[in-house]
């Protein structure tokens, strides 16, 4: 069956399913995708009952992943704003993002080397893919 996520809860990591008119319930130990669900993506799933099982993400089987973000906007980013992660909170990788705030405020600055390298891994396509798995433009 078809459908897309209503509304999903990272903190209890259950969800809603909206198929047709009626909606399941999901928790995320059910979810098979790579990538978290985030409500208004569409989905693919089996339905056992009220629930829904083997959750995974429609796009992942009707096309290739589309470019959303651009590649040059994150390296600048990265060169003018790496010591506290902008461009990894662009391009989608929260946890990474926090990690850098962390790093360079620890190391009194020198955590900044690590916004210029990863904009020079960018400028060469080394970082190529958001948080969601999708190619850079």
């Amino acid at each position: 069956m078809i459908g897309h996520i209503e509304s999903f809860d990272p903190d209890t990591q259950t969800g809603v399913i909206k198929y047709e008119e009626r909606y399941l319930a999901f928790h995320l130990n059910d979810w098979v995708a790579q990538v978290p669900p985030e409500p208004g993506d569409d989905v693919k799933f089996e339905q056992e009952g009220l629930d829904a099982k083997q959750i995974d993400l429609v796009g992942a089987y009707l096309e290739k992943p589309k470019a959303v973000k651009y590649k040059y906007i994150a390296a600048v980013l990265a060169l003018l704003f790496g010591f506290v992660g902008v461009h990894r909170f662009y391009l989608g990788y929260y946890k990474l993002g926090l990690a850098q705030i962390a790093v360079t405020a620890l190391t009194v600055g020198y955590g900044a080397l690590w916004g210029v390298i990863e904009g020079a891994l960018i400028f060469a396509g080394h970082i190529n893919t958001d948080g969601k798995g999708r190619p850079l433009k």
